[in-house]
């Protein structure tokens, strides 16, 4: 499973790759508390699509922004399908901390698209029926 960290500003954000045929699961954490806060999707041919999870306060969380940055990234690579759950939580996070966070995103989606460029996928095309046929 391919992983691309980015550390700046004390903390360091993570994204691990998982390759299911020609899809990508994409699971960005970071900080010190990573979650599951919100869920990204997309593919090359479909718009960029999020779900944002209540956080313990009743808010949403907002880790959407950082799973944006990266799925603009890799969009128009993409062989398939992409899902990217985002949750990065820094105690006390400073005012700089934030402010570099987009940047972090940034450099992750860029070390990814590196990566998915150089990248055999192996899987092979699923065989259909065609439309005057039917299962056995």
């Amino acid at each position: 499973m391919p992983e691309f960290q980015v550390t700046k500003e004390d903390y360091t954000m993570t994204a691990k790759v998982l390759i299911v045929g020609i899809d990508l699961f994409i699971v960005v954490t970071g900080g010190d508390n990573p979650h599951i806060g919100t869920v990204t999707t997309l593919s090359s041919q479909t718009d960029i699509q999020t779900i944002r999870y209540p956080s313990h306060d009743g808010r949403f969380h907002k880790d959407d922004i950082l799973a944006y940055r990266i799925a603009k990234i890799i969009k128009s690579d993409l062989p398939g399908s992409c899902t990217i759950t985002s949750g990065v939580h820094v105690n006390h996070i400073s005012k700089k901390q934030i402010m570099v966070s987009s940047s972090m995103a940034v450099d992750l989606g860029q070390q990814i698209l590196k990566w998915l460029k150089s990248y055999k996928f192996n899987a092979t095309d699923p065989i259909y029926y065609s439309d005057n046929e039917n299962p056995k």
